[in-house]
């Protein structure tokens, strides 16, 4: 189901809970949402639909990618991105890693690890953001 996209300031400034099996629909219902919004949005966080679940979908290349519970490992090459959000009006400063390897959950609760780079790895920084409650 697409959602409604939250720009509560409040709401997205707190921090995630854990995700659990059971929280599948919420991460379906993201994937749809960011697919809905395939011109504007590269990657979403549970809050930006409205719950307050650590759950985030990104698109990488043509496929999207659903993780719970992410969680970064490993981190290397800092530098400085401007960054846009569909839940906050203007473009914003934020340090982000070239290289970040990654642990997380997928849809089968199957626990992952990967390593991602460039464009793919500022998205997903930038939506662990969200499940941290830190708006850029």
């Amino acid at each position: 189901m697409v959602r409604d996209i939250c720009r509560d300031m409040f709401f997205l400034s707190q921090r995630a809970e854990p995700a659990a099996p059971e929280d599948l629909p919420v991460g379906m219902d993201l994937l749809e949402t960011l697919e809905a919004h395939r011109e504007e949005c590269v990657g979403m966080a549970a809050n930006m639909i409205g719950v307050r679940k650590r759950i985030i979908a990104v698109r990488d290349g043509e496929a999207s990618l659903l993780m719970f519970n992410p969680e970064i490992i490993q981190k290397s090459g800092p530098y400085q991105a401007q960054e846009g959000c569909l839940s906050l009006e203007g473009v914003r400063t934020a340090r982000r890693w070239k290289s970040i390897k990654v642990r997380y959950w997928n849809e089968k609760f199957q626990e992952r690890f990967r390593t991602f780079s460039g464009w793919t790895a500022q998205i997903i920084q930038h939506e662990i953001d969200h499940c941290e409650g830190i708006l850029i």
